[in-house]
């Protein structure tokens, strides 16, 4: 994926480039604005981010504030400037707040003026839920205007990437903490090659990610590195149908896994798997399929008896999204917010990603990540809070990765659900919801609860077993047709021979189909 967003960020600076040298000529003729004035609903000024398109639909660049793709974000006033015409309008703050969009008319002599006042619709970190993005590419001296602007909590900044550091220099301080409360990291950092990308977080210095070639070495071996460096990193798969996914999760490193990921933009969807392993298209096509393919994969993982949280990262800064876009809530319950404490509660599953509706839920009592105990049966009792600015017409059970329950919402921003599901088998259930949007794969996901018996013994599907076992022997016919010399080959090429050995012992020890 490095060639396609390389190509992405040339197509976005050229095209960015074109744009504002026109904007210079009609700036010089016709000297007109926009002026724009947002305010909460006690009239403060409310820091928020700005989508601005002229009358051929086309996004228009602003200089004079942190600008990215399509929009812009401001401390809740700006003045743009911008030719006579008609213009729409789109002013969001993150998904606890109304959305709001119109039209402006700006004439040579006459400001255009835009005022608006959102309405916030949720307040979750005033019930213990924090939100973060793990995805963030934006330049740091921005990210506090950009955290600000979305109402996002947390963020650690990616700061080095795929680029060799044989001289790196640990840091003293990567968490900062502004506003009220609100915390980014910096040295966060990916490796993203041929096998996929890997997120890491919590360490003090670069990788030194020097490589001979796309394959060469395994992603592995800079796990290894930063395990070497700190024992308590955090290791993110970044989406989870790269080729390496099933060679990762048999190491028993990974930390999390990117299920409201990067593929999934504001206003569209990037719909291959680039040059991951491809979902059928005609089983699952466009333009959810690619979303739906996040889950089922997923859910083939929690199948095999493995414990991992999801995660939500945006890639705002090399993809189109806007940071935070894409978003985990985790529940820190009555600990403090540090950066600690938070991935503390995304290790423990307390959690749900979306990239637009709120869902909190508890099964019994209890949250995401929990345990709950079967003897010959159980009822569990589902308690469900769903706010959204999109429509929503259902929100799904998922038990063992079937949809087992289906509760019709109606159609408002608000609402307050209840149902039970009797279970008779152990192994995962979450609760899902996916809004009413053609153009995207919108939707919110619970991390799943886990149901076990008095065995103890972890569900193991069979049918999960075999299909991570095809996926690693396809991966291994890859790295044969990829790397040719032979020392390169065989140290790149045991990851996966050993990967292959667990998904056979996993294999002989499913108890399910």
């Amino acid at each position: 994926m490095i060639a396609f967003q390389l190509a992405l960020r040339e197509y976005y600076f050229i095209c960015g480039a074109i744009s504002l040298l026109c904007l210079v000529d009609v700036r010089a003729a016709d000297h007109g604005r926009i002026e724009f004035n947002v305010r909460d609903e006690q009239a403060s000024t409310l820091p928020c981010r700005i989508h601005l398109t002229d009358a051929q639909g086309q996004p228009v660049p602003v200089n004079d504030y942190p600008y990215w793709n399509d929009h812009f974000v401001c401390d809740g006033r700006a003045t743009v400037t911008a030719a006579a015409g008609t213009y729409t309008w789109e002013i969001e703050r993150g998904p606890e707040y109304l959305k709001a969009s119109g039209k402006v008319e700006v004439e040579t002599e006459k400001p255009g003026s835009v005022a608006v006042r959102l309405q916030r619709i949720a307040d979750l970190s005033q019930d213990g839920w924090i939100s973060g993005d793990l995805h963030v590419h934006r330049p740091v001296e921005q990210i506090e205007a950009l955290m600000l602007a979305e109402d996002l909590r947390f963020a650690p900044v990616i700061g080095w990437w795929n680029t060799p550091a044989p001289d790196a220099i640990e840091v003293d301080q990567t968490e900062f903490r502004f506003g009220d409360g609100r915390i980014y990291c910096t040295q966060a950092g990916e490796d993203e090659r041929e096998g996929g990308a890997l997120l890491y977080f919590g360490l003090r210095k670069p990788l030194d990610l020097t490589v001979r070639s796309r394959e060469f070495p395994s992603p592995m071996h800079f796990v290894e590195q930063a395990i070497q460096q700190d024992e308590g990193v955090w290791i993110d798969i970044e989406k989870p149908f790269w080729w390496d996914v099933p060679t990762w999760m048999a190491t028993g490193h990974m930390s999390s896994i990117g299920i409201a990921n990067n593929h999934m933009f504001r206003s569209e969807m990037l719909t291959n798997e680039a040059w991951g392993r491809q979902r059928d298209s005609q089983r699952l096509p466009d333009p959810r399929g690619n979303g739906y393919w996040s889950q089922e994969i997923y859910y083939h993982i929690l199948n095999c008896g493995i414990r991992i949280p999801p995660s939500a990262g945006s890639a705002s800064g090399v993809l189109p999204n806007p940071v935070g876009y894409n978003r985990v809530y985790v529940q820190l319950e009555q600990n403090d917010f540090t950066r600690d404490n938070w991935f503390a509660a995304l290790r423990a599953g307390r959690c749900f990603v979306t990239n637009g509706p709120l869902l909190r839920v508890t099964a019994n009592d209890a949250w995401p990540g929990a345990t709950l105990k079967l003897k010959d049966s159980l009822t569990v009792s589902f308690q469900i809070d769903l706010t959204t600015n999109d429509a929503v017409s259902m929100v799904e059970v998922i038990h063992n990765g079937a949809v087992v329950k289906q509760i019709s919402c109606e159609p408002q921003t608000e609402q307050r659900l209840r149902t039970t599901l009797d279970v008779t088998e152990p192994g995962w259930i979450l609760v899902r919801a996916i809004a009413d949007v053609d153009k995207t794969f919108r939707f919110a996901s619970t991390a799943p609860w886990y149901i076990a018996d008095d065995s103890a013994e972890r569900r193991i599907s069979r049918h999960s077993t075999e299909f991570f076992l095809d996926w690693v022997n396809d991966r291994i016919e890859r790295i044969n047709a990829n790397v040719a010399e032979l020392q390169e080959h065989k140290q790149v090429m045991r990851w996966h021979v050993d990967a292959r050995e667990y998904w056979l012992r996993k294999r002989e020890a499913a108890n399910a189909e």
